[in-house]
């Protein structure tokens, strides 16, 4: 009993240094790649990024959208503001919570 104990045990300790051992030699292997020179396409894929978010801070917006985007942009946001009533549809909502009311009150 006691054996079946021990070994039950260190099957699971065995899984789990496993599971430990993989997560850390695909996190080394991250690592080790970013050292290393990438490949072409990888570097291809890289760049294009960089060139995006460069133009896409200096438009202030959207990469070579024409007025077809614009149009269809305020389009959706004057349908949406029909719906759901005013406000500014381009920023993120705030919330404001009041604290509830714990005290009691007499009957």
């Amino acid at each position: 009993m006691i054996l079946r104990q021990i070994l039950r045990l260190s099957s699971t300790f065995s899984s789990a240094v496993s599971i430990h051992l993989r997560r850390n030699i695909g996190l080394s292997a991250i690592v080790f790649n970013k050292a290393k020179e990438l490949d072409p396409v990888q570097k291809l894929f890289l760049d294009k990024i960089r060139e995006y978010n460069t133009k896409s801070k200096q438009a202030g917006g959207p990469v070579d959208a024409g007025p077809d985007f614009q149009k269809d942009m305020n389009e959706s946001l004057a349908r949406l503001q029909r719906q759901y009533g005013e406000g500014d549809l381009t920023k993120f909502p705030e919330f404001k919570f009041e604290e509830p009311n714990f005290e009691e009150t007499p009957k």
